[in-house]
């Protein structure tokens, strides 16, 4: 392949959640929900998940979940798909922002 072929590269879904865990009683109580919540977004979307914010506090954490599709509306369905399993678990989720990238822009 040259270096001026055209490449399809679809596009980038992310996913930035501050949750919060009331029932958090230390780190390590914070930190089974959070292995829980990345394990699911990867196994349920494919997401890649990063803890980004607020490692030190019990009750709280910022995550950032990034996922690929072909697709703009396939990435919209992940995000869509994500942030609803993260709504319907024992945590809640306080604030939920979204962008899509196209990466040929």
């Amino acid at each position: 392949m040259g270096l001026n072929a055209t490449v399809a590269s679809g596009w980038v879904g992310i996913l930035t959640c501050e949750l919060r865990f009331p029932e958090a009683r230390s780190l390590k109580d914070k930190r089974r929900f959070l292995r829980s919540a990345k394990a699911q977004l990867q196994n349920r979307v494919g997401a890649s998940v990063a803890e980004v914010d607020h490692h030190d506090a019990w009750q709280r954490a910022r995550i950032t979940a990034a996922c690929v599709a072909r697709e703009h509306r396939e990435a919209e369905r992940l995000l869509d798909e994500a942030e609803r399993w993260l709504r319907g678990q024992e945590w809640e989720v306080a604030l939920a922002e979204r962008v899509l990238v196209d990466p040929d822009d």
